[in-house]
């Protein structure tokens, strides 16, 4: 079970994981470019969540 104070920091990794796999969807699948449009979301969110974590 994940502790409640770890809790959004799973969170943003989940967000993060998503964001890659659907980046690397969209880079196969669908455009190359709008593959690297989602892929440039993975940094922005571990990096939103690396702030929160240092704000607790």
């Amino acid at each position: 079970m994940i502790k409640k104070a770890d809790r959004p920091l799973a969170l943003f990794l989940l967000a993060a994981f998503i964001s890659f796999c659907f980046s690397v969807s969209l880079w196969f699948f669908v455009n190359k470019d709008y593959g690297i449009f989602v892929g440039l979301w993975v940094p922005s969110i571990l990096s939103l969540g690396a702030l929160v974590r240092v704000r607790r």
